[in-house]
């Protein structure tokens, strides 16, 4: 069966911190994240997890297990209010087969719904493989940043990516 098929989501919770961390911490994950220590990761979750009261945060579960979150970084000003800055990590158990699509589905539907977002749009570093899934789901490439982060002395670039709901 179909895993996409069988997730269910939810606004995320404090609980979630843990595999959220387990999650960031996984060998190679950080090469899509700019974060590059324990303490760094702490306060990516801290912020990430602030968005919870905001209800802008979603969690997949697979048969009650979470295995993977999303955020919308919702801005407070009223004149960029239309557009959204989002992230999105899966566990490495489960990319690759459909998780990564229906969470950013299911994310677009609150963006959209919820919070009246007309744009959101992400942050990818070269070659990380979900690039492939934004330009799937519609996202468009409107920039790069050549050498944006700087990673045991090899640069990479940051490609923005934008798509309009």
């Amino acid at each position: 069966m179909n895993i996409a098929s069988q997730l269910t989501f939810r606004l995320s919770e404090k609980q979630d911190a843990l595999p959220l961390k387990l999650w960031l911490q996984e060998p190679g994950i950080l090469k899509g994240f700019p974060m590059i220590n324990e303490r760094e990761v702490d306060d990516a979750i801290r912020i990430w997890l602030s968005y919870i009261p905001k209800k802008s945060t979603l969690t997949a579960l697979l048969n009650g297990k979470a295995c993977g979150m999303a955020n919308l970084y919702l801005q407070p000003n009223k004149k960029l209010s239309h557009q959204c800055l989002f992230v999105i990590v899966v566990d490495k158990e489960y990319r690759g087969q459909g998780v990564g699509r229906r969470l950013l589905e299911e994310l677009i539907n609150l963006a959209k719904q919820q919070f009246h977002i007309e744009i959101l749009h992400l942050e990818v570093y070269e070659h990380n493989p979900a690039f492939h899934l934004y330009s799937k789901l519609g996202f468009t490439e409107y920039g790069r940043q050549k050498n944006y982060l700087k990673e045991n002395g090899v640069y990479h670039t940051k490609i923005l990516m934008q798509k309009s709901l």
